[in-house]
């Protein structure tokens, strides 16, 4: 079940451990997450498993965990909400610190050496983004401000030409991307194997809000055989137009495999 649909110009607000999501973009997952959901303006949503702590009513804020005040982060979160910020925040967005990100990397037995071998940075995410649409699973897709609106102009465009883009993912959290590392070792993969297809967590460019993996109807997703696609060969002639580059060509100076997909905006 859903609540009341959210309008385009919806924000995620962004914390170090929760978001603060728009209610009407999520989904109940019992019928009491039902009631408070329909009721709700906003929802508290904790980023390691995506618990839902919280719904922000009228009346007030609604706990929907036990012991809701001594959950990490909640402090933060509650300041967004103290501060009106789930009207929209008026300042573009700024880079959340990177919260223990290092120890959580040590515990996977990557250290400094990943950096220097690959040439990649550490990326912060961005305290709010904008939703900039669906992707094909109907999911929201969340990107910051200039990237959501140039990949909507360039969606248009491609439309224009009879090409449909499909957005197969935008922002990740470093959460997500750790859950994704601990689900693959949980598999028995080897952490050698998974880095040969995913960023390490803190790495990955999706991070920042800025980039987006691109699919085409009826294409599977985050495979090689995009780029024999007519919306690869569109991207390849107008993405730079509306300031989007493919991060990953063959023989990338970070050693990632080709990622004809993915595409960052850059302004």
């Amino acid at each position: 079940m859903r609540s009341r649909p959210a309008p385009l110009h919806a924000r995620l607000l962004n914390t170090a451990e929760i978001e603060v999501w728009p209610s009407g973009l999520l989904r109940a997952r019992s019928n009491a997450d039902a009631r408070a959901l329909s009721r709700a303006g906003a929802v508290l949503r904790r980023k390691r498993d995506g618990r839902y702590l919280a719904a922000v009513l009228q009346e007030g804020v609604l706990p929907l965990v036990p012991r809701l005040a001594r959950e990490p982060g909640i402090d933060a979160a509650l300041d967004l909400l103290d501060a009106g910020a789930t009207r929209g925040p008026a300042l573009a967005p700024r880079p959340l610190a990177l919260h223990g990100l290092h120890e959580r990397l040590g515990m996977l037995g990557i250290d400094g050496r990943y950096a220097q071998r690959t040439g990649l940075e550490l990326v912060a995410e961005p305290d709010w983004l904008l939703l900039a649409g669906f992707d094909r699973y109907r999911r929201p897709l969340w990107l910051v401000p200039g990237a959501a609106r140039a990949w909507q102009a360039m969606r248009r465009a491609a439309a224009s030409d009879g090409v449909v883009l499909e957005a197969v993912s935008g922002y990740r959290s470093h959460d997500y991307q750790l859950g994704i590392f601990e689900r693959k070792l949980a598999r028995g993969q080897g952490l050698a194997q998974i880095l040969e297809v995913n960023a390490a967590p803190g790495y990955s460019e999706h991070h920042a809000g800025d980039a987006l993996d691109i699919g085409a109807p009826g294409e599977p997703p985050a495979e090689e055989s995009f780029e024999a696609t007519a919306a690869f060969a569109w991207l390849a002639r107008h993405a730079a137009r509306h300031g989007f580059s493919m991060s990953y060509p063959r023989g990338n100076r970070h050693g990632i495999v080709y990622e004809p997909w993915h595409w960052r905006w850059r302004g």
